[in-house]
């Protein structure tokens, strides 16, 4: 038996070929049944067929109120409320101080920020006494990588989001922690340098890492399966780094 046998699960940005769908496959395989959301129909529906009918699709935007409506609306029609939030759905792009445009900081922060605070406020209803919400925050925000100020940022905002809502929700026995994962292989590395460039720079990333290697999305997978069971029952308002030591040695 897994340690979520029964328990119903959302995971934002589960379609992607990354840290999303990784986790909602580990969170089926512990006996959850598991809501993924995000806006590629495809990538969702690739994942469903890889994980299987423990896992339900719908697609949506993350800083759409009515699309979030319509994804806790599903959960709810299960009629079991929910039982772990990964709040996970991001985006990010490189510009320095000098190229960053309004449009770009705003794009950033409407998805990580708002689109976060959004997913965690529109649940409030179906948390179960004793849920675990997850935010992904990110080692970003810990050290000044040229070019990734407006993604460090938001990921700060994300981090500090865990710390207040952990305080707010503590009366109803709902704990919110974080997990910060260092450079993870991820078709979100492609998106970002191109496929020209995504082999060397993983490469480049990997020898600044003190394990010797980027991370894997199962990697990441686990902490957060470890921070949705009951297993973490005494942790409140963390930040767990999965990260290759990046930012610990």
């Amino acid at each position: 038996m897994g340690t979520l046998e029964g328990k119903t699960a959302v995971v934002t940005g589960g379609g992607t070929r990354g840290i999303g769908r990784a986790t909602a496959a580990r969170l089926a395989a512990e006996g959850a049944h598991v809501f993924i959301t995000g806006r590629r129909e495809a990538e969702l529906k690739e994942a469903v067929e890889s994980i299987g009918s423990t896992v339900t699709a719908v697609p949506g935007d993350i800083t759409d109120t009515a699309d979030l409506d319509r994804l806790y609306d599903t959960v709810r029609e299960r009629g079991r409320g929910l039982d772990v939030l990964f709040a996970n759905a991001a985006t990010a792009s490189f510009a320095t101080l000098e190229q960053i445009t309004g449009e770009d900081f705003d794009r950033i922060f409407e998805v990580n920020v708002k689109g976060t605070l959004l997913t965690v406020q529109k649940a409030l209803p179906l948390l179960n006494d004793g849920a675990s919400v997850i935010l992904n925050a990110s080692t970003a925000a810990d050290h000044g990588t040229p070019a990734f100020g407006a993604y460090a940022a938001s990921k700060a905002a994300v981090r500090s989001f865990a710390r207040t809502w952990a305080n707010e929700l503590n009366s109803r026995g709902v704990r919110v922690n974080a997990i910060s994962p260092g450079p993870i292989d991820t078709s979100g590395i492609t998106e970002l340098v191109g496929e020209e460039n995504s082999a060397a720079f993983k490469m480049k990333l990997g020898a600044e890492v003190a394990i010797g290697r980027i991370g894997r999305p199962e990697e990441v997978a686990a902490a957060v399966a470890f921070l949705a069971s009951a297993d973490s029952s005494y942790m409140m308002g963390a930040n767990v780094y999965v990260d290759g030591g990046e930012n610990q040695i």
